[in-house]
């Protein structure tokens, strides 16, 4: 079983890469919580792996992290979840608030997911809240140090999916901004909104 790869990114596309190892091309399936972390084509890049075996093919799953992969693994234990579905669920919602949806029964905010229904959403807090990944345990708890600016936070993701980001990159690109513009007193969501497109733009 494959478990990891480093290479280099020789295509890219959302949802899939493939990587050049010494030569040799791997197609790997990634979630979009994966894919807007990488660089670009030519990159150099090392991702956890996870090798579905089926009757009539050998697909990999790559992960930037181990949350990822746990989350992965566990979603895929879930009766009635395979693997697209579940990197559709990581595609749509990060990890940490993927695990926090869960911890509290939030099954609104899981139905929210494109390709996730309320029975899939119910079945995923119902299977999933005991057996959460450990890695969570090392991530910070940005909920307890909830910034100030939380509010601000959420207007500039929601000015983002209206613009046709995908949330996970909306989520990504307003942290980005807010830390850049720290403290700042006049930080207010056009300025951060701007901020926030330049981040994306890099």
């Amino acid at each position: 079983m494959i478990a990891h790869l480093r290479g280099t990114i020789h295509e890219k596309h959302p949802n899939r890469l493939v990587v050049d190892v010494n030569g040799v091309g791997y197609d790997v399936f990634v979630p979009l919580s994966t894919f807007y972390g990488l660089g670009d084509v030519g990159a150099t890049i090392a991702l956890r792996v996870h090798t579905h075996v089926r009757e009539d093919a050998l697909v990999l799953y790559g992960f930037a992290t181990l949350v990822e992969q746990e989350l992965f693994e566990r979603l895929i234990g879930v009766s009635g979840i395979g693997p697209k579905v579940a990197l559709a669920v990581l595609s749509g919602i990060e990890p940490q608030d993927l695990i926090r949806a869960i911890e509290s029964g939030d099954v609104t905010r899981l139905t929210k997911i494109a390709g996730v229904g309320k029975k899939t959403s119910e079945r995923i807090v119902l299977e999933l809240k005991d057996r959460l990944p450990r890695a969570h345990a090392l991530a910070p708890a940005a909920a307890d140090a909830a910034p100030a600016h939380s509010a601000l936070r959420d207007d500039v993701i929601s000015a983002l999916v209206n613009l046709e980001y995908h949330r996970p990159l909306a989520e990504k690109a307003a942290d980005a901004a807010i830390k850049a513009l720290g403290s700042s007193p006049d930080a207010d969501l056009e300025r951060v909104l701007r901020q926030a497109l330049r981040e994306i733009a890099k």
